[in-house]
């Protein structure tokens, strides 16, 4: 065989075996990436599921997601049981649920705060004066307190406080029931509403109504400013009877984002929201996972959620490593 021949055999076989992936592709990087995530879960990390599966499509056109809200005690569930490859849940993982495979990773962090119609009798003093931790565990927990002025204090106000939580399980309510005093959502008390939306409009409907959201549901992602027909009950932290200027967060949702990261506002009702599978994660799952503790973290703050500290990120590509 001459050395021409030879050459272009050599060339023949080099560029056969480039094709069927047997060199080293100098664009492997590019390679398309596809399947189905299937996820479901906390309301409270929804919205921005949804948008961090919008950017990972972008990168990687041939993957699609399958989203579904339904409360965190469906994202553990569907997770656990296999229905789903990833459950948003938004409330700590219990030992209970790890013994049976839960693998969770936190990736942001958000709050629950308390919500009450604009045209509450008393909502100038709720606004000004706030309402503290007691009280709200005598509103919700003990039901000791059951009018707007038993709540205020202004005796001459009578009308019934109408008090909504949710009917499905929920990293929420559970957030809620540890602030007023480490209860768990079945101590809550009032008419039962599924999910955040469902709560948010309850309240919206009712000029004597008392709920709870997650800030993506009680506040607009447009205006930054709550929702129309909702007003924010601000905490009295320091239980002074007067909402100080250290504790005036509430105007918008940039203003109580802050807050959130600094602690200022309390934890809980702030909390870690935690992407949860059945196992330690793999495959295109885990890439999805790690591009969220990573590029992914990029999109937190125009979402209205919160970066969490380095450490615990750190902690989180551990975990998918």
């Amino acid at each position: 065989m001459n050395t021409k021949n030879s050459a272009i055999i050599l060339i023949t076989i080099f560029i056969a075996a480039l094709l069927s992936g047997c060199v080293d592709n100098p664009d492997a990087d590019t390679q398309v990436t596809k399947g189905t995530i299937r996820i479901s879960g906390a309301f409270a990390l929804y919205p921005m599921m949804l948008k961090w599966g919008e950017e990972y499509q972008k990168l990687h056109p041939g993957v699609n997601f399958d989203i579904q809200a339904g409360g965190a005690g469906k994202g553990m569930t569907d997770a656990l049981g296999g229905l789903v490859d990833i459950g948003m849940v938004s409330r700590a993982i219990a030992p209970a649920e790890e013994e049976k495979g839960a693998y969770w990773i936190s990736v942001t962090k958000d709050a629950v705060i308390p919500t009450v119609n604009r045209n509450n009798p008393v909502i100038a003093q709720l606004k000004a004066n706030g309402i503290k931790r007691d009280v709200f565990e005598n509103i919700y927990i003990n039901e000791t307190i059951k009018t707007w002025g038993q709540a205020t204090g202004n005796v001459a106000v009578t009308d019934k406080i109408n008090i909504y939580t949710r009917s499905d399980a929920c990293g929420a309510a559970e957030t809620w029931a540890a602030y007023l005093g480490k209860y768990k959502q079945e101590n809550l008390n009032g008419v039962g509403v599924n999910g955040d939306p469902g709560v948010a409009q309850a309240v919206r409907e009712d000029r004597l109504g008392i709920g709870y959201n997650n800030i993506g549901f009680a506040y607009d992602a447009n205006t930054k400013k709550p929702v129309e027909g909702i007003e924010i009950i601000p905490l009295d932290i320091n239980g002074n009877g007067n909402i100080d200027p250290e504790e005036n967060f509430y105007g918008t949702l940039d203003e109580v984002v802050e807050a959130i990261g600094t602690g200022k506002y309390p934890s809980p009702p702030a909390r870690d929201l935690n992407l949860v599978t059945k196992g330690k994660p793999t495959g295109l799952v885990n890439d999805f996972i790690k591009w969220a503790l990573t590029d992914g973290q990029q999109y937190i703050p125009e979402q209205g959620y919160i970066v969490l500290p380095r450490s615990i990120i750190t902690d989180g590509l551990k975990k998918v490593e």
